[in-house]
């Protein structure tokens, strides 16, 4: 009984209780906002699921959506070069804050669709709306080493996320 008595000292006792409570918080903190963004995501996914006629990637799936400032005249390459960077950067973002949800826009095909937008306030509007929302988004700004002034915001990425939370923030926007 006394090799216990030495083992469970009071600062035995104390490390112990404070990993079990530094676990427990990170646990409950962990799966609180998790669990409040698929909440949020579910009812409006839920909300416009039975109102719209639907193609892949439009109902109660995921997609990313990718805004392409159309007032810079970047060439098709630049472009493309320009959305690979945002794609990327969305990519990472939602691999850290919701695996999960990384794993269901792979399972519906990682639908991309490229919009317009005419400036950048329009851009960065957008990308406000966006995070209000919970939503991912990277403003990628260029280097300036071939078509575009250093610094220039070229494309916004949004998400991937459930198809009607993004919508909410690109459905009105014209195709690039």
């Amino acid at each position: 009984m006394s090799k216990f008595n030495d083992i469970l000292t009071p600062m035995t006792v104390n490390v112990l209780v404070s990993l079990a409570a530094g676990t427990l918080m990170g646990w409950l903190l962990r799966g609180k906002f998790s669990r409040q963004q698929a909440l949020q995501a579910a009812a409006i996914a839920a909300e416009t699921a039975e109102t719209e006629s639907h193609v892949m990637g439009e109902l109660g799936e995921y997609k990313l959506i990718l805004v392409v400032r159309n007032d810079l005249k970047m060439g098709k390459g630049k472009v493309a070069a320009q959305c690979s960077h945002a794609s990327v950067s969305c990519y990472k973002q939602i691999a850290k804050k919701n695996p999960d949800m990384l794993k269901q826009w792979e399972f519906y095909g990682q639908p991309k669709v490229v919009t317009k937008v005419q400036d950048e306030e329009s851009l960065l509007q957008l990308a406000q709306k966006a995070r209000e929302l919970g939503l991912v988004t990277s403003i990628i700004q260029d280097a300036g080493r071939t078509q575009i002034a250093p610094g220039s915001k070229t494309v916004l990425g949004v998400g991937p996320g459930p198809a009607a939370l993004v919508d909410r923030v690109t459905g009105e926007l014209k195709l690039y």
